[in-house]
């Protein structure tokens, strides 16, 4: 089974109470990649999630629970790292694709690192981008099944 990257914004509503829906959903989708051992994360998905969680949380997570948080994720999942190389693939990503930098950089991770499906809100649901497709797992037609 491929592997899938999970974006932040997936992690971070897994920890969202002010968003029932999509918390239950991050939850079900987390839940079938870990099972499943095929999700997959990047270190800017870590590094994101700790800023995010702490200042844009509502309770915001306390610096303890974010380390808390985010040693538990880089535990529990294979973490791409951050190369010189996956810079110079964002910066042509923003340049080819007009992507915005940060999007560019996650892109270039999953197509560096050979992960052909990003789960993520921030992309065209069903985009493809060299060989790099974006799926959104909170979107109306999405079924964890299928993955």
């Amino acid at each position: 089974m491929p592997a899938i990257m999970i974006d932040t914004n997936v992690l971070v509503y897994f920890y969202d109470p002010n968003t029932p829906d999509k918390q239950k959903r991050a939850e079900i989708v987390l839940n079938h990649l870990q099972q499943a051992g095929t999700g997959c994360l990047s270190v800017q998905n870590l590094a994101e999630f700790v800023s995010a969680g702490i200042r844009k949380l509502d309770p915001p997570l306390t610096p303890e629970e974010a380390f808390e948080q985010v040693t538990m994720l880089a535990e529990s999942w294979p973490v791409f790292n951050l190369t010189p190389m996956i810079i110079l693939e964002a910066a042509r990503g923003v340049r080819d694709h007009a992507l915005a930098y940060y999007d560019a950089q996650i892109w270039a991770t999953a197509r560096l690192n050979q992960v052909p499906v990003v789960f993520s809100e921030d992309f065209q649901d069903g985009l493809s981008l060299e060989g790099v497709r974006f799926i959104n797992p909170s979107g109306e037609h999405f079924s964890v099944e299928e993955w």
